[in-house]
């Protein structure tokens, strides 16, 4: 299985997403083979991930110093579940290709929020407003993989 987790410049959000995701994956037991890549609908290729991305991903020991951005691309595209940080990504992706509805979601629509769907930028932000984003991150991908894996342990 293939997972893209997408955000707007690919330096931020979507980064650390995949950095979490990725240690989500490797803790757990299931089995389960995963792919995890992330990329921006907007990105600059080959931009280094935020420094306060990467200080926030340090602390929970994780390297983002060799993070390069992509842009989104058709061939990204092809993975099984699609994450987008907001509403609007997801709105994007759905305009450019309705194929891509039945497994394009925000990751908190996937997680099973009903309100809220969007984590908000961090981009320009304090370190703390950076470590804030990534907990909410962290939460909500923890509960997308338990709906992933649910009945295959």
């Amino acid at each position: 299985m293939k997972i893209l987790l997408i955000c707007t410049g690919n330096t931020c959000r979507s980064t650390m997403a995949e950095a979490l995701l990725k240690q989500i994956i490797a803790s757990d037991s299931t089995g389960v083979d995963v792919e995890v890549y992330s990329a921006g609908l907007a990105a600059i290729e080959g931009m280094p991930a935020t420094e306060q991305a990467i200080k926030v991903m340090q602390e929970k020991g994780l390297n983002l110093s060799n993070h390069s951005s992509r842009l989104v691309s058709p061939d990204l595209l092809e993975a099984d579940l699609i994450l987008t940080m907001t509403l609007r990504h997801k709105q994007v992706l759905l305009r450019a290709s309705s194929k891509l509805a039945e497994k394009t979601f925000t990751l908190k629509e996937y997680a099973g929020e009903k309100q809220e769907l969007d984590i908000l930028d961090p981009y320009g932000g304090s370190v703390d407003v950076y470590r804030a984003t990534a907990e909410e991150i962290q939460k909500y991908l923890e509960l997308a993989w338990e709906r992933l894996t649910a009945g295959s342990s």
